[in-house]
């Protein structure tokens, strides 16, 4: 298959407007190592054979285990390669998720970011403000944002981005400094973050949704198969349902970027084959209408 050609900005940056969510490299749950680490890192390597060059990590994603497969495949990186990873997060004895949002823990998640994934810079680090249940993170905005931003002074990261977060967070953080991206719950079947998809339209902020295909709570791609308008797409395309979902994310905003996970290499060929679908006016009338199902819970 050809690489990707599509790009975006992202920041100061420019990158092909799909990359890859390593997430699902980790051991069932996201917790513990895969069941076959070569696999894992053989994803990883074709994934940059193709073109990707932006890869969204954590720490929590193992923990450490993600980041350090992506250090044994692919350091020293080559040119270009954007790491994107997050804070906010960790992960308890028994791998449930709790929160670590103070800016102490913050800067201690992006230290062994650093350590793992064997750089002296990350090029992108997103704060997510929802972790461990639905309460809002009691710590003030701008003390999580200090944090970030005396790390980037100091070189150790790049851009600073925002996950599972409300268009009132987005425009409080930009009262405070730069946002590069915005990482949120969104999809052709979850559209619930349209005001959070507008105001990174209206500040030029690149959009990198999660659970772009649904989740186990909505069906994910089996719920979006069935749906008549989307199957009549993919067919009229000769690709797949998720492969259309994908597509439709592409074409609804030129900023929009995608990181699809998986740990097959031919899934990751199938996701980054999106980038030559070209929907018609026909096309996006069709699948704007695409029946909501739900937003996936946390």
């Amino acid at each position: 298959m050809t690489t990707i050609t599509q790009t975006a900005p992202l920041g100061d940056r420019t990158v092909r407007r799909i990359g890859f969510g390593a997430m699902q490299l980790a051991g069932p749950g996201v917790f513990g190592p895969p069941e076959d680490p070569d696999a894992a890192r053989a994803v990883l390597r074709r994934a940059v054979e193709l073109g990707v060059d932006h890869i969204d990590t954590a720490q929590v994603y193992g923990p450490d285990v993600v980041n350090e497969l992506i250090a044994e495949a692919l350091h020293p990186y080559p040119d270009g390669l954007v790491l994107a990873t997050k804070v906010g997060g960790a992960r308890d004895e028994r791998g449930e998720w709790v929160r670590a949002s103070r800016p102490e823990q913050l800067r201690a998640t992006v230290e062994q970011d650093l350590r793992t994934l064997r750089t002296e810079r990350i090029g992108l680090v997103n704060l997510r403000r929802q972790v461990g249940g639905p309460e809002p993170d009691a710590v003030p905005l701008a003390e999580q944002l200090g944090a970030l931003t005396d790390m980037r002074d100091e070189g150790k990261l790049g851009l600073i981005g925002l996950s599972t977060v409300s268009a009132g967070i987005v425009e409080a953080a930009l009262e405070i400094t730069p946002i590069a991206e915005v990482q949120n719950a969104y999809g052709i079947a979850n559209r619930t973050d349209e005001p959070v998809v507008d105001l990174c339209r209206e500040h030029g902020i690149a959009y990198v949704p999660y659970y772009p295909l649904g989740s186990a709570f909505t069906g994910g791609p089996r719920a979006l198969a069935a749906d008549p308008a989307i199957a009549s797409v993919a067919a009229g395309h000769g690709v797949s349902a998720s492969q259309i979902a994908l597509a439709w994310l592409l074409a609804h905003y030129d900023r929009m970027l995608l990181i699809p996970g998986t740990s097959s290499v031919a899934h990751l060929e199938e996701n980054l084959a999106v980038d030559g679908i070209g929907l018609d006016d026909e096309d996006m009338a069709a699948l704007d209408r695409v029946a909501h199902l739900g937003a996936p819970s946390f």
